[in-house]
């Protein structure tokens, strides 16, 4: 595991401390309400992510403000000050997306958190228009008189106002900090191919028709830096192949890194087609790598994961992630790899053998070392810093503690540093008798 998601915008009110939102009823029970005593779960969960060498990515809701409209929000909530600004649809209440107010509030949030905040991304889910309502149409007819003159479809103007959007994030992320990424989680299925001959093989909901995410786009023009669609059906679905889904986005991947989203739940609920003696996370996961496309999973959720439902985290770390993974690179972003570790050397310090270097030198915040590498060698096996299973950790500290047992064997330990983007640095080297 390298990356942690963590929902910390999800109805306009945070998990962290904002002059612009309030704080979120899912942390204190009532939105508004401050933690007691005050702290601030983003930035801890940031610095504990960042302790264990992985990254934490933001995940804001852009659009939702209430799940139920008896909910009650704070006096001191947007809504508050700007009715004007929102729908209600069903039961719930959103961001009017067509509204450049709404749009300008957005991204000023995600501002304030790039600026502030030691994040490592910016991510968004399926959550662009609202899953639709049978029988009820978005009621955005003012909206649409107000600022579609350029468009006769209705449909071809919301996917326009999510684009604006994502646009608008995309850059203002990039002008605060360069390096912070931006990524979604859309819906399974971009198109139907019944709608639409470029689509996959699927009967269902569509993030282009549906929810107006044109996806797709999106990657093409490089707003949004990675893609981990919700593949959390199971192989075989009538409407919703996870085969054919996987298939699909690998060959749409449009150059951007792609990750699948798996169901916990689903796949261990499922059995293998081929055999049904297992579940289906092993064949999904062989299926998964035999697309160059595709550069990992990402699961969900992270309670059913922890909870090893059925065993599914054990079977991981044993058969599938035995080894350190490195984090995915993001050359189109930045490829300038950082400068070698300085001073590689073994030392004791107050009982214990340490390997200890310094921190390469550095021009810009893009080229400093975050995470270093270490990897082992016996004294006759070939340096392959291809290999993972010559990982022994991934840390952020510059230090590494030895495994001393009588200083009879000589290993050639060597030290990479990573980038913010993971660009890895040449190496060092340094011989070793433990």
């Amino acid at each position: 595991m390298n990356a942690v998601i963590f929902q910390v915008r999800p109805e306009a009110d945070t998990f962290y401390s904002s002059e612009l939102e309030p704080w979120s009823r899912f942390l204190t029970g009532e939105q508004g309400k401050k933690p007691e005593p005050e702290w601030d779960p983003m930035r801890f969960m940031i610095e504990e992510c960042h302790r264990r060498a992985m990254e934490f990515h933001a995940w804001i809701n852009p659009y939702r403000v209430k799940n139920k409209l008896d909910d009650e929000l704070a006096s001191t909530h947007i809504y508050n000050r700007h009715p004007e600004w929102f729908v209600v649809y069903g039961d719930q209440l959103f961001f009017d997306p067509a509204l450049p107010e709404s749009r300008e509030h957005i991204c000023r949030v995600v501002g304030d958190i790039v600026r502030r905040y030691d994040i490592d991304a910016i991510h968004m889910d399926d959550y662009f228009y609202p899953y639709p309502i049978k029988g009820q149409d978005f009621p955005d007819n003012e909206s649409f008189i107000r600022y579609g003159e350029n468009f006769t479809d209705k449909g071809d103007w919301r996917r326009n106002n999510v684009n604006l959007l994502i646009e608008k994030v995309h850059k203002t992320i990039r002008e605060i900090k360069p390096w912070v990424k931006f990524g979604i989680s859309p819906f399974a299925i971009y198109r139907n191919a019944t709608t639409d001959p470029l689509g996959s093989r699927t009967g269902s909901l569509q993030n282009y028709d549906d929810l107006y995410a044109d996806v797709l786009l999106w990657l093409r023009e490089g707003w949004v830096d990675y893609n981990i669609p919700q593949l959390y059906w199971e192989i075989g679905h009538p409407r919703a192949d996870y085969k054919e889904l996987v298939e699909w986005w690998a060959r749409h991947a449009e150059e951007r890194p792609l990750f699948i989203g798996q169901s916990v739940e689903n796949s261990v609920r499922n059995v293998d087609p081929n055999n049904p003696a297992f579940s289906q996370l092993g064949c999904k996961m062989m299926l998964q790598r035999s697309f160059p496309e595709i550069g990992g999973s990402c699961q969900w959720s992270a309670f059913t994961l922890l909870a090893d439902t059925a065993g599914y985290r054990e079977r991981l770390k044993r058969e599938y992630h035995k080894y350190p993974a490195l984090p995915p690179v993001f050359t189109f972003i930045d490829n300038q790899a950082p400068g070698k570790v300085r001073k590689l050397t073994a030392l004791w310090v107050n009982g214990e053998y340490m390997l200890q270097w310094h921190e390469p030198k550095y021009k810009s915040e893009m080229d400093r070392a975050v995470q270093y590498v270490v990897y082992r060698f016996t004294s006759n096996e070939k340096i392959d810093l291809d290999d993972p299973l010559n990982i022994v950790s991934i840390v952020c500290d510059n230090f590494y503690r030895l495994p001393y047992k009588d200083g009879e064997t000589e290993y050639r330990y060597v030290v990479t540093a990573l980038d913010r983007l993971h660009n890895e640095s040449a190496p060092m080297m340094s011989l070793v008798k433990l």
